[in-house]
């Protein structure tokens, strides 16, 4: 990681952890993506949310968002919640210099 993104992780208040595999962690809150790293970029992942079911994906049902967890569990997605889902992962994606 270059220290231009690490310095614009800083400033949006992204947490990361890169491992050895390619993989990173980026972190805000409850909320994180995972990201593949090869060949000196950064792949944008799903962003997901912690919630009492553990790491929720946002997903669609019959045009409604809902926040659904390994094994089925399922919660519906407060309009904030998206928000700030879709605040996070455009903050991810500006830092590490991906397109929309």
């Amino acid at each position: 990681m270059t220290p231009e993104v690490a310095a614009r992780l800083e400033k949006l208040h992204i947490q990361w952890t890169l491992n050895e595999k390619g993989f990173a962690l980026f972190h805000r809150g409850d909320l994180a993506v995972m990201s593949s790293f090869s060949n000196g970029r950064f792949t944008a992942g799903s962003t997901g949310m912690m919630t009492e079911n553990g790491l929720s994906y946002l997903v669609w049902r019959d045009g409604k968002p809902v926040l659904a967890a390994h094994g089925g569990n399922e919660i519906a997605a407060t309009p904030e919640q998206l928000e700030e889902m879709q605040r996070f992962s455009t903050d991810v994606k500006k830092a590490l210099e991906l397109s929309e």
